[in-house]
């Protein structure tokens, strides 16, 4: 819960005064970043809090690399665009409407404190087309620069040379995800035997085929239409050392990126 992990963090937004806040705000080039997770379904083997869970744990990486460079990590938005989940239950989604006027108030408010950036970092796909809206309509008006990205994208050249699967592997609760849990948070990962994951099958060539494959077609699809367990990729493959290897290239790419926007606004 958070009673006992705020504070720890330096650049955490919750563990700081409003005024060490304004200070790291009124640097030059400073630059305020929001996760964005969501709770869902992740299969018979991963926890619903996964997306939140990682991007978060992808940012801090990212923060520990970074020297001098004046950030601010908000908490978490925890809630996402999912409704292709619920019929697997145990998902909590946001319309997305009300998810794109959250984003936008959380950036209107956090750039008052004087943020020169502000960088978005989407851990579930859903709501991909959802930042890309948010970054064009906080854009319009503000002057402060604004960006997003989805962590599993950034990196994505250097994470196919890391995985052990054909492209499909790498879907929703499969070796991707999977194996950045097991290096996270191996007690909230379950045993072999329940890491059932099914081939993504989606009907047109031009669409998603993995996390790291999106397509070029749009298709809205339910996930029961993909996935008996609700997982998609092959879990089994999944291991702690994959999962550390990915880690710290996305790690890398994160880090240089806040850089690149500190640096284009000092």
């Amino acid at each position: 819960m958070l009673y006992d992990t705020i504070g720890r963090k330096e650049s955490e937004w919750a563990g700081m005064t409003a005024g060490q806040i304004r200070n790291v705000g009124e640097q030059p080039g400073s630059v305020l970043v929001i996760p964005v997770g969501s709770v869902e379904q992740h299969g018979n083997h991963l926890p619903v809090v996964t997306d939140t869970l990682l991007v978060e744990a992808m940012v801090d990486t990212a923060i520990e690399r970074l020297d001098g460079v004046p950030v601010v990590v908000t908490p978490p938005v925890w809630s996402g665009f999912s409704p292709h989940h619920l019929s697997f239950g145990g998902t909590l989604s946001l319309e997305f409407a009300h998810l794109r006027a959250t984003l936008e108030d959380i950036a209107h408010a956090g750039i008052q404190n004087g943020f020169d950036a502000v960088l978005f970092v989407n851990g579930h796909g859903g709501n991909s087309s959802l930042i890309d809206a948010v970054v064009s309509t906080v854009g319009v008006d503000t002057d402060a620069e604004v960006l997003g990205t989805t962590y599993f994208h950034l990196a994505s050249d250097r994470i196919e040379e890391l995985r052990t699967t054909e492209t499909g592997g790498m879907a929703h609760g499969g070796e991707f995800e999977t194996s950045l849990m097991l290096a996270l948070r191996p007690d909230l990962v379950g045993d072999p035997a329940v890491r059932d994951g099914e081939p993504m099958d989606e009907h047109y060539g031009w669409g998603g085929q993995d996390l790291l494959d999106g397509g070029n077609v749009s298709v809205y699809r339910s996930f029961d239409e993909y996935s008996s367990s609700g997982a998609i990729g092959t879990p089994k493959q999944a291991s702690a050392e994959t999962g550390e290897r990915i880690r710290s290239v996305i790690g890398d790419e994160l880090a240089a990126l806040m850089v690149a926007i500190h640096e284009n606004n000092a």
